[in-house]
């Protein structure tokens, strides 16, 4: 058999990769880690994630957010101290990672490599290296690969990017600018939570979205829950609507003009209209792999190999979900596959978690698919109000939404928008994967006074409508 440098090389320290690098060794193979940022940790680290978690949670804490109910006035920091306060936690946050994950990796003996990787042969990547102003460059062989270079930021040629007032998230990520005003073009994912954390700072906030709806992946009752409570904070929502111009006055404020030709205006555009993958100079033309026109590379869902058997990919650079949470199991998947270690495929019932403000949490069917898929259903709401702890908290506009299967009772789903939304949603996941339902909700004992309660709330909401009630009305009540 041909001796190669490394049974497995992963391209690319995000998650996928780390967990992937971590599994492989852990299976006894030998593992390289390649990745081109200074500190290992990958966008996830840096600019993704934990950089835009880090800040939203800081802005909680500088604003006094959570306890806003129980305020008459509060006492502000200043913009300079606030960005301060939040660009020091990011620091030490970051750093503290950081740390982490280097242990992590020399502990199960992954050889980890700062360059940059590009195929040159079916078993052969080129590594480039820069030290000190100086380029070099050396071959390393493997049996198999992973590619979990994750994404970037997509920048169309007809928006003006200066890394100034027209930006990217990345720019928010690193710099943590605090305009007078933003504008944040795209309702996606990015663009919710930046536009959120930005109006719990007071800043004024307009979202632009060419779709009509947002969010169409999760409950349309949450996401409407959500849109009004946005909508009390002034945030302002041009659903619909797509950008026909952004350009610079001369007063230095971004200027957009709508399709319908309205006109806005902030002191920051924030664009988060997509992402593509990071896979610029990375070789694929040298081993026959095909992106598609973002960057993205297919694979096989349950193997996640690509069109190349002994390449696999992993993460963001896949597409959707492209959630932290999921690109770990990804990775830790392929790599079990690549070396014939048995793994449970657990694409079906992985949690989806928004850290807007407020957070958004989901998992298994909302009403629409389980309609859709033929199910009949009952569904049982719980206001975040109607429990003490919501009262406690200061914090009683969130709901939780449990979808029950009508004949068999089972959990089929739960959605769920408010303050700790998405720690709440591990019980709904634990329950949905045991195949558990109702009867567990309303037969268990949750700690008073909790959030978790809501699951016991929203139960005995959809077991009032049962028209075959399997638990008795004394242990319901």
């Amino acid at each position: 058999m041909k001796k190669y440098d490394y049974d497995f090389a992963v391209i690319g320290g995000g998650p996928a990769g780390r967990r992937a690098a971590v599994q492989a060794a852990k299976l006894g193979k030998s593992v390289a880690l390649i990745d081109d940022q200074k500190m290992i940790g990958g966008v996830s680290v840096h600019t993704g994630t934990l950089p835009s978690k880090t800040i939203r949670e800081s802005v909680m804490s500088v604003t006094g957010w959570r306890d806003q109910h129980f305020r008459n006035r509060q006492t502000r920091l200043s913009p300079r101290e606030m960005q301060d306060m939040i660009r020091s936690r990011l620091l030490t946050t970051l750093g503290d990672e950081v740390d982490v994950l280097d242990n992590q990796l020399a502990r199960n003996n992954v050889a980890t490599i700062k360059g940059r990787a590009k195929f040159t042969a079916r078993n052969m990547l080129e590594i480039t290296l820069n030290e000190n102003g100086i380029t070099s460059q050396f071959p390393i062989s493997a049996k198999k690969f992973l590619i979990s270079t994750g994404t970037r930021p997509f920048r169309p040629d007809n928006i003006p990017f200066n890394d100034r007032n027209i930006v990217d998230s990345d720019i928010i990520a690193s710099d943590v600018p605090l305009p007078q005003s933003i504008i944040v073009v795209g309702g996606g994912v990015i663009g919710l939570e930046y536009a959120t954390i930005f109006s719990a700072m007071d800043i004024p906030v307009t979202i632009v979205e060419r779709r009509e709806r947002l969010l169409e992946f999760i409950d349309h009752d949450v996401v409407d829950n959500f849109l009004n409570q946005l909508r009390e904070r002034g945030i302002g929502l041009r659903l619909g609507r797509g950008i026909k111009e952004i350009h610079e006055n001369e007063d230095g404020q971004a200027c957009i003009t709508l399709d319908d030709n309205r006109h806005l205006k902030a002191e920051m555009v924030l664009y988060t209209a997509g992402r593509e993958g990071s896979i610029r100079d990375l070789g694929l033309e040298n081993v026959g792999i095909e992106p598609d026109n973002r960057g993205r590379i297919e694979v096989n869902s349950r193997s996640l190999q690509t069109s190349q058997k002994h390449i696999y990919a992993a993460g963001d650079v896949i597409g959707f979900p492209s959630l932290a949470s999921t690109s770990m199991e990804q990775g830790r998947q392929a790599a079990c596959h690549a070396f014939g270690a048995a793994t449970e495929n657990m694409e079906a019932s992985f949690p989806l978690g928004i850290y807007s403000v407020p957070e958004i949490a989901s998992i298994g069917l909302s009403e629409q698919d389980a309609r859709a898929q033929g199910h009949d259903i009952e569904v049982g709401i719980a206001r975040f109000r109607e429990t003490s702890r919501g009262h406690i908290l200061g914090n009683c506009d969130g709901m939780m939404k449990c979808i029950y299967d009508l004949k068999s009772h089972k959990l089929l789903g739960v959605h769920i928008v408010g303050e700790g939304a998405t720690e709440l949603v591990h019980i709904g996941q634990a329950v949905l994967n045991l195949g558990g339902g109702i009867d567990y909700f309303v037969q268990n004992t949750f700690n008073f006074p909790t959030l978790a309660e809501a699951y016991k709330i929203a139960a005995l909401d959809a077991w009032n409508r049962l028209p075959d009630k399997t638990v008795s009305a004394t242990k319901a009540a």
